[in-house]
């Protein structure tokens, strides 16, 4: 109680109250606690999940910052895994080690990403679309192979569209590359935002996704629009069709079945590419529940 009252009367400043559960009274001061500090830290003398989801699910609408001590990697991947929502954060017992400090930091990496449905589509048509004003987003990260970005005419269906990683005998590889398509395309975007193509400039955020769908936030350091030769590329899933603008060279690829990049120039009817397939409907890049077709 007296905790409790301090903190009331400092809540002009930003606060941390750690509390040891010990028993289910000590759970109940913690949320109590918690509805007026702006950091609580829970240590468990014998760690359970229990009181965990317990204050997980009572502070939920407190400004709180949840923090759960714990003594090893296992215990932490519980704590920020719990109740799907897990702990706003976690503090590690330095008696660890060195090992744990960085298999727990791997494991908050790995939770933190976006995660993205991505289903095999089968290529319906391949054909050339003309010229048009194609994207070449440049992050300030580097890519690897299996990744590359999401990308498509339908904000219902987009394509993985592979980075400039590999090796060409025609140009260079750029690493931090994706040429994405045609200027009116949409692409993912963190916190299922999307943007169009021709929207994006340095400084803005996209999203890094590799073939198993997990993604990572990057920084866009530069775009370049030139106009080049096109490909419309239509493929199908559970009846639905979805559709891009590609630039026609061998240097662009998509991500097939195998998780494979695969040149666009290579594509031919009947072949699998991978691609994430999301309900439909934009207002201003963020995601409506509405009527919406597009074709």
């Amino acid at each position: 109680d007296q905790t409790i009252s301090k903190v009331k009367e400092i809540e002009d400043r930003e606060t941390v109250v750690k509390v040891e559960i010990s028993g289910k009274g000590m759970e109940e001061a913690a949320v109590e606690a918690g509805e007026h500090t702006d950091y609580l830290i829970i240590i468990a003398q014998d760690w359970k999940v229990i009181p965990l989801e317990n204050l997980i699910a009572k502070l939920q609408d407190a400004e709180a910052n949840l923090i759960a001590g714990v003594k090893d990697a296992e215990e932490a991947k519980t704590a920020l895994e719990t109740l799907e929502v897990g702990s706003d954060g976690i503090l590690l017992n330095p008696e660890a080690g060195v090992d744990e400090v960085k298999k727990t930091g791997k494991i908050q990496e790995e939770i933190g990403l976006e995660k993205f449905e991505l289903v095999e589509a089968e290529i319906t048509k391949v054909e050339p679309a003309g010229m048009g004003d194609r994207v070449c987003v440049d992050t300030s990260s580097l890519m690897n192979i299996g990744e590359g970005m999401l990308v498509g005419s339908q904000s219902d269906g987009l394509f993985l569209v592979h980075s400039e990683t590999l090796e060409s005998e025609y140009v260079d590889s750029r690493p931090f590359r994706v040429n994405a398509g045609a200027v009116h395309a949409y692409i993912q975007a963190p916190e299922g935002r999307t943007n169009y193509l021709s929207e994006l400039e340095s400084g803005d955020e996209v999203l890094i996704v590799n073939s198993k769908g997990e993604a990572n936030t990057a920084t866009v350091g530069r775009v370049k629009i030139e106009k080049r030769p096109m490909l419309l590329i239509e493929a199908k899933h559970n009846g639905e069709k979805y559709k891009t603008l590609l630039q026609n060279a061998e240097t662009i690829n998509l991500v097939n079945e195998d998780h494979d990049p695969v040149s666009v120039s290579d594509l031919e009817k009947g072949d699998k590419i991978l691609l994430h397939p999301q309900e439909g409907g934009r207002h201003f890049g963020t995601k409506v529940k509405e009527t919406l077709v597009e074709r």
